[in-house]
């Protein structure tokens, strides 16, 4: 296969990853969980993805909050980064760069975490929704003071499992040849009858990323 038929490939194989931390009340995909479901599929292929610093630009940021007066560093960091096949030597070379902003010591940490994660989703188009941290029309994540006060008429469909997690199980059934026989006894390890709950689906997702880091 030539290269970008090796890209093409890993891109079919991720539909979309749901997000597994939040933050400031929005919830998004950490660095660790994009990598533990492309990583494999890079070492499948034979791939390299090389990172380089072009040029680092901080700033100091000085804000008040209502604990008092805080400084941190605003960090800029231009990049490429380098798709290597390790079989023929053909790359591909990408443009890239990201800001991060924290305590003094962290800032270039958290722009460099930031710009790889994001190549990555963006580079292979990976699915993310309203929640996304990019997106200005993300919606907070409910808490006790933003619930209403009239109870919810609960739907029916309300614990079924999303498009995502199903989207998921699919990505993640392939990368580690879960066939149809194992997967049906797995589904009833979690008590499944047949449709996927919510809860059902989390348990698998989780289970299989474990064993996609081993």
């Amino acid at each position: 296969m030539k290269l970008y038929e090796k890209l093409h490939d890993i891109q079919t194989k991720v539909k979309g990853l749901g997000k597994d931390k939040k933050s400031h009340q929005y919830s998004y995909v950490t660095g660790d969980k994009v990598l533990s479901i492309i990583r494999p599929l890079m070492d499948q292929h034979k791939l390299l993805l090389k990172p380089e610093i072009l040029d680092i630009e901080n700033e100091r940021m000085d804000y008040k909050t209502k604990y008092g007066e805080k400084s941190e560093i605003l960090t800029r960091v231009p990049m490429r980064f380098t798709w290597i096949d390790v079989e023929t030597g053909d790359t591909d070379v990408c443009l890239w760069g990201a800001n991060g902003q924290n305590d003094w010591e962290k800032g270039l940490g958290s722009a460099l975490t930031y710009a790889e994660r994001y190549f990555l989703l963006k580079y292979f188009h990976i699915a993310t929704d309203e929640d996304d941290i990019d997106n200005p029309d993300r919606k907070p994540v409910d808490t006790p003071a933003h619930q209403s006060s009239t109870p919810a008429t609960p739907s029916p469909q309300a614990d079924l499992a999303t498009r995502q997690q199903i989207e998921n199980i699919k990505t993640l059934r392939g990368l580690l040849k879960v066939n149809e026989e194992t997967y049906q006894k797995q589904l009833a390890a979690i008590g499944s009858t047949g449709t996927l709950t919510k809860a059902q689906a989390l348990r698998l997702i989780k289970g299989y990323e474990m064993k996609a880091k081993e």
